[in-house]
């Protein structure tokens, strides 16, 4: 009867190297998560833990819980930002003349001319709601599908457009 054996695993070393570690969590003190103020060779020392966070591609640092956090007032849409910069690019290239219309641009961009003409309505935003974008103060809700105006078009009257998108007077 032959014997068992356990499967070969590989050690801590190699799976470091292999650059695929999982390893198990670091054992730590009761009292890391408070924060503390210390000396060291003459020098003052505070200790404030934080954890780091993934959120899609960046990171987010975390303050311990019971702590009070100041949470970050603003939160940039860069997607946002930067369509707004087209939609007001392109509405003075026609403004100036260079191009006659939506059309053109499109036809010159190799757009959609529906995609170019939702972008170009951004520009009818009321000018406290593309503040509040640039800024990155516009409610967690208002993003660019909704600003484009794809489910609803925006409408020109600006007290409408703050009651649809949701957005208090800034």
């Amino acid at each position: 009867m032959p014997t068992q054996t356990t499967p070969w695993r590989p050690s801590d070393e190699q799976r470091n190297r292999a650059g695929n570690a999982r390893l198990p969590p670091r054992r730590r003190h009761p009292g890391w998560r408070k924060p503390r103020q210390f000396e060291l060779a003459g020098q003052s020392v505070t200790f404030v833990p934080l954890a780091i966070k993934r959120r899609h591609n960046s990171k987010l640092i975390v303050p311990p819980a019971g702590t009070d956090a100041v949470k970050a007032p603003s939160s940039f849409d860069l997607p946002l930002i930067r369509t707004l910069g087209k939609a007001f690019y392109w509405q003075g290239l026609i403004d100036s003349g260079e191009i006659a219309n939506a059309s053109e641009l499109a036809r010159e961009l190799k757009l959609e001319v529906g995609w170019v003409c939702e972008v170009l309505r951004m520009t009818r935003l009321a000018p406290d709601i593309i503040r509040a974008i640039l800024d990155g103060r516009q409610p967690r809700h208002l993003n660019l599908h909704v600003v484009r105006g794809r489910d609803n078009e925006v409408p020109l009257d600006r007290t409408e457009q703050r009651t649809i998108l949701g957005t208090p007077a800034f």
